[in-house]
């Protein structure tokens, strides 16, 4: 694949908001201008099968729609949300958006790669954004993608992981497998294995980003066999599998936004990546006219795009948060490249 456009984003620190009620916003084009004349930037977000509600991927990028319209107001940003129950719902859900004249549609996960690469033929003159994930083939002029460092951040998460487990068992839990999630899987291997050769990764993919009671079923099987620290990026999967974390005193690490308010005292920390707040940077771009479609934009350990979350000091002792501390300045140097895929991991730890 050809990328014509790479860009490196820095993303400030996580804006505060209050959560807003219903998706804000109304449909048709009759709402294209205020009372005061000025236009009226309509965007939609298309969630994947996980839902707006998934305490994860989804949940962190609509907060980022409120978090625009909470800048710039009701009269000058509107916002809007449908949610795919399957993926039949992708190419409807960009369709109805596209009827109703959205200034840009925004489909998140690498699940709607095809449905968006699609829809940007068919609707050559519609702006659309993918979160984590690039079309197929060359980039087209009309799509925006949002990248993560993901492998970073799962890095150092498996740097906690190894130096923390007392089993010498920790595991992975996946939902569905693709480029965007191995970054996940390989980076906390790679981490794991860095901070301790003797701990074993036990690794199972749920083909799902919505049972909670499969995450929760894998994880119980994955405790019964020792493991005591389970990473699950799986949306809502990974819900059911803090709750068996819960139930059966093990410890847990949590994924893209902080989520050891689940679980405060078994969730040691979170891969974080600031979803919310590129969103909120993309929105504004479009609102303040500065949005070109085409780019693909790169948020990194080094621009603070991604990390471990601020709650990791509450259950992660000082001395392994200081070893992290000093492998991250590594990955900022570039001392350390961390594996995004198998093959890389395989030569990495040639």
């Amino acid at each position: 694949m050809k990328l014509k456009k790479l860009i490196a984003l820095g993303l400030a620190t996580v804006m505060s908001a209050s959560m807003l009620v219903g998706c804000g916003a109304k449909s048709g084009s009759d709402a294209s201008a205020s009372d005061n004349g000025e236009k009226v930037f309509k965007v939609g977000m298309i969630t994947d099968t996980g839902g707006v509600n998934d305490e994860s991927f989804n949940q962190s990028s609509w907060k980022g729609f409120q978090d625009a319209q909470e800048k710039f107001g009701k009269d000058k940003l509107e916002i809007k949300y449908l949610e795919s129950k399957q993926e039949a719902d992708y190419v409807q859900n960009i369709d109805t958006f596209a009827d109703e004249g959205m200034d840009l549609i925004v489909g998140v996960g690498f699940k709607l790669q095809a449905a968006i690469t699609e829809a940007a033929k068919n609707y050559p003159e519609q702006q659309f954004a993918l979160i984590d994930e690039v079309c197929e083939g060359e980039q087209p002029e009309n799509v925006t993608s949002l990248l993560f460092e993901d492998n970073a951040s799962a890095y150092l998460t498996g740097l906690i992981a190894g130096r923390m487990t007392e089993t010498n068992k920790v595991g992975f839990i996946g939902g569905m497998e693709s480029d965007a999630l191995a970054k996940f899987d390989y980076g906390f291997r790679t981490g794991v294995k860095a901070a301790n050769p003797d701990a074993e990764v036990m690794v199972q993919y749920a083909n799902s980003f919505s049972d909670s009671a499969l995450g929760k079923t894998i994880a119980n099987q994955m405790h019964s066999k020792n493991v005591d620290i389970i990473f699950t990026c799986a949306g809502a999967v990974g819900i059911g599998a803090i709750e068996a974390a819960k139930e059966n005193g093990k410890k847990a690490i949590g994924v893209d936004q902080d989520q050891n308010y689940l679980a405060p005292e078994n969730i040691i920390t979170s891969a974080m990546k600031n979803i919310d707040v590129a969103v909120v940077e993309l929105l504004s771009n479009v609102v303040e006219g500065n949005y070109k479609g085409g780019e693909i934009i790169i948020n990194t350990l080094s621009m603070d795009g991604v990390g471990i979350a601020p709650t990791s000091n509450k259950n992660v002792p000082p001395d392994v948060l200081e070893y992290v501390t000093a492998e991250a300045e590594k990955i900022k140097s570039g001392d350390i490249k961390v594996p995004e895929n198998k093959e890389e991991f395989e030569q990495f730890n040639k």
